[in-house]
């Protein structure tokens, strides 16, 4: 079975800044081995696949577990690119997958998207009794971010501001290929402001600004020396080395930015159509699935 072609933005909190008891739970976690990247979406849909062949299927993963416990990633301070005003740490630097919370957000997201018939299909208890229970398990979050944000078949656009365009890291281990790259919390949260204000600016406060700003907002909810991580994970199935080596979607990016402040549309709508014929093929493929 593939990997889900999904890819990742990920957030890095120092252990020690984080509340008991998660710290602990975090901790012993770490000491039975964290999760590597790779193999962390397909840990994901193993999880989501258990529940559904339960008996009785359960409606979300780790039911019978503290919500916020369970598996975790783990990156070393050394290994992220920061600007001199930035700190990162101390280590070690960890991501709990979230797995419970982000299927509940999810699940209340379908839930008041889907058609009727949809959802009465996918469920196997009412609509109703599904809501309040994943409501529950949200509101669990509220004084905690998931530390994890996902995006099918594509890579939003706005998440590119986050990172430096030359420190993309691309490697081929055993025939698993990644593609990702590393920021400062600090460096991440200045970019995505410097972005919000200038497309708020040049294009009001729809689309790819209302997702800069929720962005920040998520940003803001964590350790201010976290790390963040922008992780290509799944789709690279889908990307040939050509596709990868072709690939300027950061620099186009920020070029857009740069020329929405300069008032260059040429530029920005060039840019943008590079973005778009890039991207179009991938999640083109949605709609054959």
């Amino acid at each position: 079975m593939p990997e889900p072609f999904v890819a990742y933005l990920r957030v890095y909190e120092p252990l020690s800044s984080i509340e008991s008891p998660l710290r602990e739970q975090l901790a012993a976690t770490l000491e039975r081995g964290a999760l590597e990247p790779t193999v962390a979406a397909t840990r994901e849909q193993d999880q989501w696949l258990r529940t559904q062949v339960s008996a009785p299927p359960k409606l979300l993963p780790d039911e019978s577990t503290d919500a916020r416990s369970g598996d975790v990633l783990t990156l070393d301070p050394e290994s992220v690119p920061s600007g001199p005003a930035a700190t990162v740490g101390p280590g070690p630097l960890v991501c709990p997958l979230d797995l419970r919370g982000r299927s509940a957000a999810a699940l209340v997201g379908f839930l008041g998207a889907a058609e009727p018939p949809l959802r009465s299909a996918v469920l196997s208890l009412p609509v109703e009794k599904a809501k309040s229970q994943a409501s529950a398990v949200v509101s669990e979050l509220a004084e905690n971010a998931v530390h994890v944000l996902s995006s099918t078949w594509t890579v939003p656009l706005p998440w590119f501001v986050l990172v430096d365009p030359v420190e993309r890291e691309a490697s081929n281990s055993d025939g698993t290929r990644r593609v990702c790259w590393r920021v400062a919390m600090a460096d991440a949260r200045r970019r995505v402001a410097r972005a919000h204000s200038v497309a708020r600016d040049s294009i009001g406060d729809g689309g790819p600004t209302k997702i800069l700003r929720e962005t920040g907002r998520w940003l803001e909810r964590f350790h201010p020396h976290s790390a963040v991580e922008l992780d290509y994970g799944g789709l690279v199935q889908m990307m040939s080395d050509s596709d990868l080596d072709a690939d300027t979607s950061a620099e186009d990016v920020h070029a857009i930015v740069d020329a929405m402040e300069a008032g260059d549309t040429v530029e920005v709508g060039e840019r943008y159509e590079a973005l778009r014929d890039f991207w179009s093929e991938f999640a083109a493929r949605e709609r054959y699935n």
